[in-house]
């Protein structure tokens, strides 16, 4: 099978962003991904990722040490510490701008920090960048498929990409599509899919050769309920069988539904990193938003009170006991009262205590705006 040049969004031993297999001394270098998926641990049916095997400590999959990276006069990232474990699903939140892009391409090689140190299983990613894409699968924001090859064309084309052999990467492209629920799509050229289909596709493509570490950058992002399903089950499936996962997402609902931990970016700098309930438990206080006709001359004589203009804001851990204070509180006001709205403690209050401002893309109420946008950066 011939293969005309086109973006494809898997990489390891090569990748659309022009990456070869050559090692960091000009030669080339077998990928153990070139195994034949017989010779590949099994669970479940599916080939699984590279578990780690023994009781004893293992090194964190990724790394990121002091990294920085600024575009002009924006600091995308400023000094960012963090870890993935093995089999740990991490999903970094944040608004537009706020470095996740930044932090997954850096982590890719799509682009150059400029400070700080990237270990991906042990290998020095800015020393030995090939070696460190060997290790990684990445779906990026961007669609990258070859609209007018077939969708079992792409996944082999991103498999053999990868270093697989051409038999193994047949087999590998069936389990993929099969993971993402794409099998019967497999002889459609990827240009006549919905949507939907091109993300799952997209997805599987990033899979295809088993990486140990995962990196998706919004890949639930404007999608159907069922893809996004698809994807989230793959997530939960391939953290089972070891894989380190890490993912950004606008999405705070899907976080929760996976049990991830989080890493909080907010203007390049890392706010927070913990599991969900933790950070919840230490700052996700209930908030009560009351808005009214016009602004508040003076400020209830109340703790916990915050006025901004006709915008009155309390924080508390019972939102029923901060109406039956506030309410009486208001006097003369309370005629003016138009709307009552309580955001149910979750990570919108957590990001709204730790940065003093409103999570983009999270309604009153706290659930997640399906259609907030993708970051640019």
């Amino acid at each position: 099978m011939g293969f005309p040049s086109a973006t494809v969004c898997a990489f390891g031993a090569a990748n659309a962003h022009g990456y070869t297999d050559a090692d960091e001394t000009g030669g080339t270098q077998a990928n153990d991904t070139g195994r034949h998926r017989d010779d590949w641990p099994r669970q479940g049916g599916s080939p699984a990722g590279r578990r780690r095997t023994g009781t004893g400590p293992t090194a964190p999959a990724l790394v990121l040490r002091r990294l920085a990276k600024a575009y002009g006069d924006v600091l995308a990232l400023d000094g960012v510490d963090l870890e993935v474990e093995a089999g740990e699903v991490l999903a970094l939140v944040g608004p537009n701008g706020a470095g996740k892009t930044t932090l997954l391409s850096s982590v890719a090689g799509l682009v150059q920090p400029d400070d700080g140190d990237i270990s991906v299983l042990g290998v020095d990613a800015r020393a030995r960048p090939s070696a460190a894409r060997r290790l990684l699968g990445l779906a990026p924001q961007r669609l990258g498929l070859a609209p007018t090859l077939t969708v079992e064309e792409n996944l082999v084309f991103s498999a053999r990409l990868a270093g697989m052999t051409a038999a193994a990467a047949r087999s590998s492209a069936r389990d993929a599509a099969d993971d993402l629920g794409v099998a019967p799509l497999l002889r459609r050229p990827a240009g006549r899919l919905s949507g939907g289909e091109q993300r799952r596709v997209h997805v599987a493509c990033s899979v295809v050769h088993r990486p140990p570490v995962l990196l998706l950058d919004e890949s639930t992002s404007g999608i159907d309920p069922s893809a996004r399903g698809a994807v989230l089950d793959l997530v939960r499936r391939l953290s089972a069988e070891g894989t380190a996962v890490c993912f950004s997402t606008h999405q705070l609902d899907e976080v929760e539904e996976l049990g991830a931990s989080v890493a909080i970016l907010h203007h390049g700098h890392l706010v927070a990193r913990d599991k969900v309930p933790a950070l919840v438990a230490r700052h996700g206080s209930a908030v009560v938003d009351l808005r009214f006709d016009g602004e508040m001359s003076s400020q209830p004589a109340l703790d916990g009170v915050e006025v901004d203009g006709g915008r009155v804001r309390i924080t508390d851990d019972d939102p029923g006991r901060a109406l039956a204070r506030v309410l009486p509180a208001l006097g003369d006001r309370l005629p003016r009262l138009r709307s009552v709205d309580v955001v149910r403690a979750g990570l919108g209050t957590v990001f709204l205590a730790l940065t003093g401002e409103r999570y983009p893309g999270v309604s009153e109420r706290g659930a997640a705006d399906a259609d907030a946008a993708p970051e640019q950066r």
